[in-house]
């Protein structure tokens, strides 16, 4: 049976898996989130299951357990190719050919090393196995690649901009362009990242405390700040709980060599920040790198157009949340959004495809990707 030959059940079955699957974003990272759906031989649906958490059961075998002895010549409908290693739990190439599974339906290649092959393993067991691509499934498992393949985290920018695409006015006032509804989703996105972002002038301008209020955390985010020369106050809001959640200072190594910028640095951990140098020139990539061995594997980004532009320019934003308000501010030397990119043709500038459009109230939640499998060598 070739792709183009699996019945409209089965890309049902697979569009199925894609929603189960989204519910465990927040949950389950650095793992994948995937989500598993058993057919009958009639392609009916038997049962289904999703990674719900990490170190839980796989997809698979979440959706193994609920079927029980009809999982014997099913289908399994799954967003990512089966793993085939031992990690914190068992791999699922045993769990589907000890319940007995007939044929398998994957969408997406799994490139980590010790759990690729999955797909290999079931053929040579004599088990049907086919790759079904599908575009939504590969977007859910893009956050999982780019961290196996580059070792950085799945960096998400946000911004709240009038029509006219200013994030503030000149004066850098911003309260509020957007909506109540659009903050409370920025919210739900706090509680479900392992860090937040920012740069040293949001931290002195606003002192935020960057945490999830009024939402259902999923895991406690740690607080970044962009902060070359350690400006950033000891007394800060940030620092001032432990409770909500770790603070991380990007400091540039040389500028440590200064005696006031050393004292600092110093009084910052000793109110409980950890230093994070920056690359040589300030690049925020090496720093990146270092956070993800700290185990951030997700980060969302609120910052001003400087640390943003700095982000793009070093090619580290996978994601873009932009809220539209409804307001126009009409003034040229208004704030934009991302500042100090060089721009001399269209070719140069940074293209992004749009994943979807949303309404939260008054505001316009435009969503879209720039990272791809294409630009993470996959295709």
């Amino acid at each position: 049976m070739s792709e183009q030959q699996a019945s409209p059940r089965v890309r049902q079955a697979m569009q199925r898996a894609v929603r189960l699957a989204s519910r465990g974003h927040g949950l389950v990272e650095p793992n994948p989130m995937v989500g598993c759906v058993l057919l009958d031989e009639n392609d009916r649906m038997i049962s289904e299951g999703f990674h719900t958490r990490l170190g839980a059961a796989h997809a698979e075998v979440e959706a193994l357990r609920a079927a029980g002895s009809r999982a014997r010549g099913a289908t399994a409908v799954i967003t990512l190719e089966p793993c085939n290693h031992q990690g914190r739990t068992g791999p699922c190439t045993d769990a589907l050919l000890q319940a007995g599974v007939r044929r398998v339906f994957y969408a997406v290649a799994d490139p980590f090393p010790r759990a690729a092959g999955g797909a290999q393993r079931l053929r040579a067991a004599g088990m049907e196995v086919h790759q079904l691509r599908s575009s939504a499934a590969e977007e859910l498992a893009l956050p999982f690649l780019k961290r196996v393949l580059t070792r950085l985290p799945w960096i998400t920018v946000k911004w709240a901009a009038s029509i006219d695409g200013r994030i503030a006015l000149s004066s850098k006032a911003s309260k509020w362009i957007s909506g109540e509804r659009a903050r409370r989703m920025v919210h739900r996105e706090r509680g479900r990242v392992d860090a937040v972002m920012t740069g040293i002038g949001t931290v002195l301008a606003d002192d935020p405390r960057l945490n999830a209020r009024d939402v259902s955390i999923r895991r406690v985010a740690m607080r970044v700040v962009y902060d070359p020369l350690a400006h950033t106050p000891p007394q800060c809001a940030m620092l001032a709980r432990a409770e909500d959640g770790r603070v991380a200072i990007l400091v540039l190594p040389a500028a440590l060599r200064d005696d006031e910028v050393a004292a600092r640095a110093h009084a910052l951990e000793r109110a409980g920040a950890t230093l994070v140098d920056l690359g040589t020139e300030g690049q925020v990539t090496p720093a990146c790198a270092a956070l993800f061995e700290l185990g951030v594997s997700t980060m969302l980004v609120e910052a001003g157009g400087g640390l943003v532009g700095k982000l793009f320019a070093e090619q580290l934003v996978d994601e873009i949340f932009t809220f539209i308000g409804p307001i126009v501010i009409g003034d040229a030397n208004a704030i934009s959004s991302v500042r100090g990119l060089r721009t001399d043709a269209m070719t140069d500038a940074v293209h992004a495809r749009l994943i979807a459009v949303r309404r939260r109230g008054d505001d316009a939640l435009l969503h879209y990707r720039c990272t791809s499998l294409q630009s993470l060598g996959l295709q």
